[in-house]
């Protein structure tokens, strides 16, 4: 199961379990937070789309820690004007682990998933005999 979430301008697609890191969010290390914006969700052969979001859905996450992205730089230079500028930059981030997918219809979909579970067709390996037979050979 993944859904697709809105926070900080951006969509992120987010599965159950998984960790993902998003704009810096002001919520402190190790509480848990929920994403109410949430576009879309696929559930095997079930997708629901919002307009724009899906009412009811919820994806619940906590946040493992903050930090800040690799130095991204900036070099501006105009040729034979003797203009140079080097700038750096560092994105905050905050990483998150999804712990949960919520939607309408969540428990009817996983109680179909376990009612109807396809069995396991077995083939079994076609073996062949086959009878070698000698060649006789009369001398004369």
């Amino acid at each position: 199961m993944l859904a697709i979430v809105e926070t900080g301008g951006k969509q992120y697609q987010v599965t159950e379990g998984r960790y993902l890191d998003v704009e810096l969010l002001d919520v402190n290390v190790d509480e848990s937070l929920v994403f109410d914006k949430v576009v879309m969700i696929v559930a095997g052969d079930q997708t629901q789309v919002g307009q724009p979001y899906v009412e009811g859905a919820a994806v619940k996450a906590k946040i493992l820690n903050h930090g800040k992205d690799a130095k991204v730089l900036v070099y501006k230079q105009r040729c034979k004007k003797g203009y140079r500028k080097k700038q750096g930059h560092r994105q905050n981030y905050s990483r998150v682990m999804v712990e949960s997918i919520d939607y309408p219809g969540k428990l009817v979909a996983e109680a179909v998933e376990t009612k109807v579970k396809k069995p396991v067709k077995t083939v079994e390996p076609k073996v062949e005999t086959v009878e070698i037979q000698e060649e006789t050979t009369t001398e004369e």
